[in-house]
């Protein structure tokens, strides 16, 4: 009589850890080469994450672009396995409170950031202020439960960012022990990437992946 099979636990796939970036593709990001080093910066981050081995988290990527009149979804949030980077182009004005709004409704959705997956990070580019109405949708997204509990994180690019400018940033953070980075030259952008990179790994290997409170004094420290 033959040995009966004993069914071996399958384990659960990975959770999914979102990080969606909010990328300022308005014409002034022309200058300087800023949208080159974004780019550049956003696929290196990319292939970070999908070289990334963890059974406990998969890390998933998106990038919402506002520029022109209308925030667009560049990127659908997707592992970072499956995606293939195409570079933004930029254009027009600056309409951050659309891409809060957009932000606010992939959050919401969960066929979009299904409802087991760990603490999504938000990231914030941008090179000046906004030119649409921008406040109310950034409440509405940190009143929202997924948006407030947020790893955020943001980044002025350009030496004419003055300090109404950054003043967005702050409020787009929330939290005064993460200031926003200065990136006066765009090829400081490269650095600010490799934090956003190190923020997102750590936490996917971390036995607490939910836990989003390291500070970018300690992510520097981690970096060198």
């Amino acid at each position: 009589m033959a040995d009966p099979v004993v069914a071996r636990p399958v384990a659960p796939p990975p959770r999914p850890l979102p990080v969606l970036i909010l990328a300022d593709v308005s014409g002034s990001m022309a200058e300087g080469g800023k949208i080159d080093v974004l780019n550049r910066s956003i696929a290196t981050m990319i292939r970070s994450f999908a070289a990334e081995d963890t059974l406990r988290g998969e890390i998933v990527v998106g990038v919402v672009t506002f520029g022109g009149v209308q925030a667009s979804l560049h990127q659908p949030l997707a592992p970072a396995t499956e995606v293939v980077w195409q570079d933004m182009r930029p254009y027009g004005r600056t309409p951050l409170g659309q891409a809060f709004d957009l932000v606010d409704r992939l959050l919401a959705d969960e066929s979009v950031v299904p409802r087991r997956a760990f603490t999504p990070s938000l990231v914030l580019v941008s090179d000046g202020l906004p030119t649409d109405e921008w406040r109310e949708p950034l409440e509405r997204l940190l009143a929202s439960p997924r948006g407030g509990k947020a790893a955020r994180l943001a980044v002025g690019v350009g030496q004419d960012m003055d300090e109404d400018a950054f003043d967005v940033l702050r409020a787009f953070i929330h939290n005064p022990a993460i200031p926003p980075f200065r990136a006066d030259e765009a090829h400081q952008l490269s650095r600010y990437f490799s934090w956003v990179t190190l923020s997102v790994t750590t936490r996917a290997r971390s036995a607490r992946p939910n836990d989003v409170s390291m500070s970018m004094d300690e992510l520097d420290d981690l970096l060198g």
